[in-house]
């Protein structure tokens, strides 16, 4: 535990949600849901004008659609969430050389490495500012917490929500922490929160009376000395720079169980080729390949094999994985599927009959007729939560909301997926709402412009094309003097101590 508030939490509003809103003025102050849309999809982000009909992440998106018919459903763009990302933590850079994301809208901050704070005063501030920084580079708000363990101020960061500050003041923390519930520790899922119930203690106050010596008796020596420690308020874990992935991996959920064994397979090909695409995005190769199939009554199966060396070979991993799904049976239906690859490295064994294998099939390839044609529009990408490192180091991606694959006379209309950028050449930058039965529906607008006029068009229309995101904020705004009016010690920082509305410290 630090003596100051030092460690910043940055967790922004309803990220994916508010981007959207940010990027489809028809859609600002309205119920908007994000996630995948088919039968199977669930929900990612909810807007806060959707919570408040009960929505929220991590919910089925049949359910969503029931307690809010009437809200806006779009398929996720992380081409436009990465890009907001990577301008909030290019801000959080230039605080700290300590920067720790945990996700591409949720970050850990040490400011006192970046000798920008060294007592309550300075931290404040540099929270004040972060949060305008963040509010004019992208148009979002985020909430900020600041406290002298990550786990404080990531409390901190939630109390804030949304848009707000708050600070929790070292040697205030057993206070804070004894009437909340059990669950706003680390490592306190419902498993472990019903097991404490069935013992009586609902409360962090009372993990702390209940001592460490029967916390370990109930959970274990490692678990329960932890819990003790964090009911105390007391948490030593350092920001962390680099969290380096641990494995990469793909995966689809179909809304229709997969029964043919051919298509099955060549489902797990696309997927190799997927995986190894993300892999090789990341600088990264891989040793062992993993095979994930959960089949029709959600038994879920994993098979691995690790290969001689290290390998981002296309071809290497799709033979992998097809020898790894002859051990699976798939008998009854398939509803997800996917490909992974552990064991990474920043170097690659090459594998010459690997590579001959490849070539040759280049070669078969070139020679068949309509060569470099292919009978399928790019897919965008539709998981249903956060894309990027989560909390073990998995960098992943899934798309529940939609099969993978559908009849070709589907497959146009199935490109313009709700939410998703297009261009008309005369109408200019707009958005699909929706589409089906031969028919796509437009608004044209762009973030910073009034609400667009709604037209629709022919499902093949060819001045209709698919568009890349526009920025969220239309002028780019020069923060390159930040964080140059932010205190650099206590002496900067003497008049800070006040906050404007919204932000508060218990």
């Amino acid at each position: 535990m630090r003596a100051a508030p030092t460690i910043l939490h940055l967790d922004m509003d309803a990220f994916y949600a508010s981007a959207e809103q940010a990027a489809k003025p028809s859609l600002r102050g309205k119920a908007v849901v994000v996630g995948g849309l088919g039968p199977r999809g669930v929900v990612a982000t909810a807007s806060y004008e959707a919570r408040r009909f009960g929505v929220h992440s991590a919910m089925p998106m049949a359910q969503a659609r029931r307690l809010a018919p009437n809200a806006a459903y779009l398929f996720p763009r992380f081409s436009l969430y990465r890009t907001v990302s990577d301008q909030v933590m290019e801000l959080l850079g230039r605080l700290s050389p300590l920067v720790e994301p945990l996700s591409l809208d949720e970050a850990f901050v040490d400011l006192e490495a970046g000798a920008m704070a060294d007592d309550t005063a300075s931290a404040r501030l540099i929270g004040e500012r972060l949060r305008d920084a963040i509010r004019a580079v992208t148009g979002l708000t985020g909430s900020v917490g600041l406290a002298g363990s990550k786990m404080l101020a990531k409390i901190a960061s939630e109390q804030a929500k949304p848009d707000g500050l708050v600070l929790i003041e070292p040697g205030t923390e057993r206070e804070l922490l004894a009437p909340m519930s059990v669950r706003v520790l680390p490592g306190v899922g419902p498993a472990t929160g019903d097991h404490l119930r069935r013992a009586g203690m609902t409360t962090v106050d009372h993990l702390a009376e209940a001592g460490e010596a029967e916390l370990v008796r109930l959970l274990g020596k490692a678990h329960g000395g932890s819990l003790y420690r964090m009911a105390l308020g007391l948490d030593d874990r350092a920001v962390v720079a680099e969290r380096d992935a641990k494995s990469v991996s793909v995966e689809d959920t179909f809304d229709m169980d997969l029964h043919d064994r051919a298509r099955v397979r060549s489902e797990v090909a696309r997927l190799a080729d997927r995986c190894v695409q993300r892999l090789r995005e990341a600088g990264r190769s891989g040793r062992t390949v993993v095979l994930k199939v959960r089949r029709y009554d959600f038994s879920t199966l994993t098979r691995s094999e690790t290969l001689r060396g290290p390998t981002d070979d296309p071809t290497v991993v799709r033979e992998a994985a097809d020898r790894l799904l002859e051990h699976v049976d798939t008998t009854g239906g398939v509803r997800l599927l996917g490909v992974g690859v552990t064991g990474l490295a920043d170097f690659t064994q090459e594998d010459l009959f690997a590579q001959a294998a490849d070539d040759a099939q280049a070669a078969v390839l070139a020679r068949a007729p309509g060569a470099g044609e292919t009978d399928r529009p790019e897919e965008a990408e539709r998981p249903d939560g956060a894309e990027g490192s989560g909390a073990d180091g998995d960098v992943s991606a899934e798309r529940p909301g939609e099969a993978a694959t559908a009849p070709p006379e589907q497959l146009t209309a199935r490109h313009w997926a709700a939410g998703h950028d297009v261009r008309h050449d005369v109408h200019g930058h707009g958005w699909v709402q929706g589409s089906g039965v031969g028919r796509v529906t437009v608004r044209f607008e762009e973030p910073g412009s009034v609400p667009g006029r709604v037209r629709t068009f022919r499902v093949d229309d060819p001045e209709l094309h698919p568009a890349d995101p526009l920025p969220l904020v239309p002028r780019p705004v020069d923060h390159s003097s930040w964080p140059a009016s932010l205190p650099k010690s206590r002496s900067g920082a003497d008049s800070a101590g006040s906050s404007g509305g919204g932000e508060s410290s218990p």
